[in-house]
């Protein structure tokens, strides 16, 4: 079992991150950030931990945002932007120069913030079922959900103060499941995360972190004005069954990414939301391929 460690960063007035790297960090290999989707954990990335082509070829840390495993913050306000920043900073707290960034849904956004932020130190991303739009009635034309529709109820739970004895609640977790990998694929597997959701999500100040998590979802910024100030090599894997973002929608943003040295997308049949956990098989030959080829 691989354990989350922390470490302090100076960011939003010192925080500490929650992250997981199995194996002492090894200059000579380059480097795959991996950054969690919405709820989860580091735990998502057990699939690429466990792979021997890509742990062999490369040092992983999975670093889990704001509101999210074991991460936490002096502020309770925060936003994908200071994700981003902190995940720099770790990486000066562990050696760390320069790295590939893989993103899963909302970690793919928190990929691009961190190559325009310091491109210098990103090799390259790998967006994973995600969308660099806002919510916005644009992507929804493009086959998307309606992340206000979806989000507004979760936030309006949420928005009341809780005793100490609060868990998040069950239906949360299955509704994730669902939506992320299809439903979980073994009663093990449902227990798991459920189990993750309560640890993460329990009293107020449990309460207090999933919501801001979900504000940040529904309310955040887009980044198609941007993506022109991604410089490094781009791969966006996208499943044709994301229930969440769609093929099209990807199709739309991936060509906006216009000054990547090479920016493509590579469409998996069958693919959920949460790409790496559903399809990582595919996930992690391509990323092997993808840092073979940019390191």
């Amino acid at each position: 079992m691989i354990t989350t460690q922390t470490k302090t960063v100076p960011h939003l007035g010192g925080s500490q991150i929650g992250y997981r790297m199995p194996a002492p960090f090894d200059p000579s290999r380059p480097t795959l950030v991996m950054v969690n989707s919405f709820s989860t954990s580091s735990d998502l990335f057990t699939p690429q931990f466990e792979d021997e082509s890509l742990s062999s070829m490369a040092n992983l840390l999975a670093i889990e945002l704001y509101g999210h495993g074991d991460t936490r913050s002096p502020s309770e306000q925060f936003t994908y932007w200071d994700t981003a920043i902190a995940n720099l900073q770790l990486m000066d707290a562990l050696g760390i120069d320069k790295a590939f960034v893989m993103g899963t849904s909302q970690g793919g956004w928190v990929a691009a913030r961190m190559a325009m932020l310091q491109p210098e130190r990103i090799s390259g991303i790998i967006p994973l079922g995600t969308s660099m739009d806002r919510e916005s009635p644009r992507s929804q034309d493009l086959g998307c959900w309606n992340g206000d529709e979806v989000c507004s109820p979760v936030v309006a739970q949420l928005s009341a103060p809780v005793d100490e004895e609060w868990t998040v609640d069950g239906g949360f977790t299955d509704f994730i499941l669902a939506a992320g990998i299809g439903g979980p694929k073994s009663e093990e597997q449902r227990q798991h995360w459920h189990q993750v959701h309560r640890k993460n999500y329990s009293g107020d100040a449990g309460r207090r972190r999933l919501l801001m998590a979900a504000i940040n979802l529904r309310d955040r910024d887009g980044l198609l004005g941007r993506l022109g100030y991604v410089t490094c090599p781009v791969l966006w894997m996208h499943g044709t069954a994301d229930q969440v973002y769609s093929v099209a929608n990807a199709q739309d943003n991936i060509a906006q990414f216009t000054a990547s040295r090479d920016a493509r997308l590579e469409v998996v049949e069958g693919g959920q939301h949460f790409l790496s956990a559903s399809h990582p098989e595919a996930v992690n030959a391509a990323t092997a391929e993808f840092i073979g080829s940019w390191a």
